[in-house]
């Protein structure tokens, strides 16, 4: 590609910033001019301080002030009496607010503006960096078109660094800049040698490497003497040459590059780069260059790591020689780097170790596990480890080691099983299991070491510390590794089946964190210690999980998991550790998506047997759990875990009902359509358990069982109105509903009205008015529509949806609701329920309106005539009731009749 339009647009830029430079140093010579005149005038109006009062003037003064009271004041110690000195003219008392030179504060500096920055900053930091660029392009320039030799070219490139650096150090000795602080605006010299210095880095690895003048001691030495001296004068010079310096040698070797790269020459000079970074940010305490330096050399890892022939060596030696590096000259409290207060995690600290560690689980990744990587990592991995261990400034480090670690194991089990990011629709086309070129005694290896290293390490260093954060990260790491590495391993060689090898290891993790625990419950406290307690203790019942996973089925499993929920529920009645409730309710969050994956617990292997199938297993087992382990957490709080653990046990109870009405009105095939007999099920089970829980939830007081409750009758609700009245109403659709009196309409229509009814007065005084009426209009429903379909059966036999509707039916309906608001109002007045004898009321209005509507019309002959005649009689035996017990009007007795006296 052509460089024409680029030159151009350089040579565009170098014109405006030089009529920019020519313009800010007229208004620098403007300011200067104003500025000394500024100070002229205020040495010229600076107030003379005023002699001081003669004795006899003060005398004077004070006796003519005598008469007036003194102030009451505190009474103070005596002290002796200096008098004034004597002078020999008189002045005039000087006024109250003298202002003398002393007292006048400091006039605030203004801000500069943008034209003053752009003229004396930018500028010139623009300036040096085209510099610097000049200098690389040239050489590119002359190696493009051939003009000069290799030796030409590396000797103009050190003529041009020299004059820099000689232009820089005279422009400092010339201006006298020698303090340390940066100053206001762009430091010229050290923009100067900044350029100066790139150009030098430039020059010494186009020698070295392009051109192989330079052997490599000669080109360390040399590189190494640059890199000091740019130490140096970034010390004298301030940041600006530090910023500059760092970014130009970090990015010169993609200026000056060739056609095969050596990756050894790379990261030698890259080493000594990062030594002189770090340096000079240790010596000035400058964070930011630090991570600057940090980031940059993590960026040179990428390089060549996507190509075949992986060249792991040189990249290792990058990322151990700075990580050696960034712990000898980065990290607080270690070695040489800065000072910090005890029990303070530094951030620049542990990042700087976590991105080395970061970069060599990348070369791990990208070279297929090769041996060499694998060790370099290791060692990594276990530096960190001590240098946390001596610093806890690095303990954030412990994190990134972890994570990193379960990585590379994570992806070593993938890389050998493919077919565990496949979806259970099949494997795409073309993936199959393929072997690592690695060695799986090595990783075995390393494997035990990261778990003891981190287990122990995270053991001992419990109560070191007086801060709290340290030893909960070191528990964090002890407890999270080894579990990680083991389930990594399981996948990798178990397959993810059942393995009682895998098993036992899994046992003995879980005896050794409860060791660590009952060690650490024993001892006094310190902070963080509890914490840190209920971490191991965590770790113990997640490697008895893990155990519980290896060994057994699917559907075990789950209620392994289950019975875990239990059992740390009890550990926590005998160690009252906060977490450990939390854990009893991760371990029912478990469950509760173990079923969500596969309802069905063990898939197609359920069986036919009704009740007593793997259902029952799978769903009532854990639903006891949970509900033993609520019993055991409510006697210490009524916290979230509880409510979670609740809320499982309530969800697993009404599971186990419907999955067992389902497989039971099925047959075994859950997948089929529902049925009346389903609906008929489903609605009653859930009204009985709301009703359990309305009883349940006015001892317990709790919200879940509250909610529960409400769920439970809006679930019994929606099946009997929607399932029970319109999908799966035999009037509508073809249905057995099998004999006279015993059938599915007494299961589908009357027990669902009486338990309605009973949930009616269960939630009276509990709940709102309307609540409660509501669940008693659907009884007061269903009741009529059994009637309805029992009288329909009567006539039609089990298929209700067949044949006409004859007169004497239609009598019959009249006069079967008739009966049933009659009942109604018989039952009111006995128990003395008002809402009794309102549904009474309800029905038999409805019955006067069926007469007057329907059976006006479609009857004929005695049918309507029985019909009226039955109904009037009803109704005024109803209103003499009404009149003769239940509102009966007391006449009061004639008034005696008076006798005379």
């Amino acid at each position: 590609m052509s460089d024409g339009p680029f030159d151009v647009f350089a040579l565009i830029i170098a014109v405006i910033a030089f009529i920019i430079a020519i313009k800010a140093s007229s208004q620098a010579a403007e300011l200067r001019r104003r500025l000394s005149s500024l100070e002229e005038m205020f040495h010229a109006q600076r107030p003379v301080q005023p002699p001081r009062i003669p004795a006899d003037v003060w005398a004077e003064a004070s006796a003519t002030t005598s008469a007036a009271p003194p102030p009451l004041v505190p009474q103070a110690e005596p002290r002796a009496e200096v008098p004034p000195p004597l002078v020999t003219e008189d002045v005039s008392p000087p006024p109250l607010a003298a202002n003398t030179e002393a007292d006048a504060p400091p006039l605030p500096a203004p801000a500069p503006g943008f034209e003053e920055r752009l003229g004396t900053r930018w500028v010139v930091w623009i300036g040096g960096l085209a510099l610097a660029l000049g200098g690389f392009f040239m050489v590119r320039y002359s190696i493009e078109a051939g003009l000069v030799g290799p030796g030409v070219r590396v000797f103009l490139g050190g003529v041009f660094a020299l004059a820099l650096l000689g232009a820089g150090e005279w422009s400092r000795r010339k201006e006298s800049i020698s303090n340390i602080a940066a100053l206001p605006i762009a430091n010229i010299p050290a923009i100067l040698t900044a350029a100066g210095t790139a150009v030098a880095f430039a020059t010494i690895y186009a020698a070295y490497a392009l051109y192989g003048f330079l052997v490599p001691a000669t080109a360390f030495v040399l590189l190494g003497l640059v890199a000091l001296g740019t130490l140096a004068a970034a010390l004298l010079h301030g940041p600006a040459l530090a910023g500059l310096g760092v970014v130009g040698a970090f990015v010169t070797p993609i200026l000056v590059s060739s056609g095969k790269p050596d990756y050894w020459a790379l990261y030698i000079y890259l080493a000594i780069v990062t030594a002189a970074s770090f340096g000079l940010a240790r010596i000035r305490l400058w964070r930011w260059l630090a991570v600057t330096t940090i980031a940059f050399a993590v960026l040179w890892i990428f390089p060549g790591l996507d190509t075949s022939d992986l060249q792991v060596a040189p990249h290792a030696f990058h990322v151990i020689a700075g990580f050696v590096l960034a712990a000898l000259l980065v990290v607080c409290g270690f070695m040489f780097g800065p000072t910090i207060e005890d029990g303070e995690i530094e951030p620049v600290s542990s990042g700087s170790l976590g991105a080395y560690l970061f970069g060599a689980m990348l070369i791990v990744l990208s070279s297929a596990h090769v041996d060499l990587a694998l060790i370099a990592f290791a060692l990594l991995v276990g530096a960190t480890l001590l240098v946390a261990w001596r610093a806890p400034a690095a303990t954030g480090a412990l994190g990134a080691a972890a994570a990193t670690v379960f990585v590379v194991f994570a992806e070593w089990a993938v890389r050998a099983n493919p077919d565990m990011l496949v979806l259970p629709g099949g494997p795409i086309a073309g993936i199959a299991p393929t072997a690592t070129d690695s060695a799986v005694t090595l990783h075995l290896v390393m494997a035990a070491i990261f778990a003891a290293g981190f287990g122990i390490a995270g053991f001992l260093a419990q109560g070191r510390s007086n801060s709290a954060i340290i030893p909960v990260v070191w528990s964090v790491a002890a407890v999270a590794t080894p579990i990680a590495i083991l389930v990594a391993l399981y996948a990798r060689i178990a397959h993810l089946d059942r393995s009682i090898p895998f098993a036992i290891l899994a046992v003995l993790l879980a005896a050794a964190f409860g060791a660590a625990t009952e060690a650490l419950a024993r001892r006094e406290t310190r902070p963080g210690a509890m914490i840190s307690t209920a971490l191991f203790a965590t770790g113990t019942l997640g490697a008895l999980a893990l155990a519980l996973t290896f060994a057994l089925e699917k559907g075990w499993l789950t209620i392994a998991l289950a019975l875990m929920s239990l059992g740390t529920a009890w550990i926590s009645m005998q160690r009252p550790i906060p977490f450990l409730r939390w854990l009893a309710a991760i371990f029912a969050g478990l469950v509760t998506a173990r079923i969500g994956y596969d309802p069905r617990i063990v898939g197609d292997a359920v069986g036919t047997t009704p009740i007593f199938n793997w259902l029952l297993w799978g769903y009532g087992l854990p639903a006891a759990s949970f509900w033993a382990a609520s019993l055991f957490l409510r006697r210490r709080a009524d916290d979230a875990p509880l409510r979670m653990v609740e809320s499982a046990a309530i969800l697993f109870t009404a599971l186990l009902a419907f999955m067992e009405i389902r497989h039971f009105a099925t047959g075994g095939d859950v997948t089929s359509a529902p049925s009346l007999l389903e609906c008929a099920l489903q609605a009653c089970v859930a009204l009985a358990m709301a009703i359990g829980l309305e009883r349940l939830r006015q001892r317990s007081r709790s919200i879940v069982h509250n909610v529960g409750a409400v769920v439970l009758t809006v679930i019994g609700g929606l099946v009997g109105v929607f399932g029970l009245l319109i999908l799966e109403n035999p009037l509508l659709w073809r249905t057995d509903v099998g004999g006279a009196v015993f059938n599915l309409l007494l299961l589908g229509y009357a027990l669902p009205a009486v338990l309605m009814l009973l949930l009616s007065y269960a939630v009276v005084g509990e709940r709102g008015k309307a609540y409660a009426n509501t669940i008693a209009g659907g009884a007061l429903l269903f009741g009529l529509a059994y009637v309805t379909l029992e009288i329909r059966r009567f006539y039609h036999g089990p298929i209700l949806s067949a044949g006409a509707t004859t007169g004497a039916e239609q009598y019959t309906y009249s006069i079967g609701w008739l009966g049933f608001g009659v009942v109604l109002l018989g039952v009111g007045i006995l128990v003395n329920s008002e809402r009794a004898r309102l549904a009474s009321a309800v029905v038999i209005a409805l019955t006067i309106l069926k007469a007057f509507v329907i059976d006006m019309s479609t009857l004929t002959g005695v049918y309507r005539a029985l019909s009226f005649m039955c109904l009037g009689i009803v109704l005024v035996a109803i209103g003499w009731l009404y009149q003769r017990i239940l509102f009966r009007r007391q006449v009061a007795p004639p008034p005696a009749p008076q006798t005379s006296m």
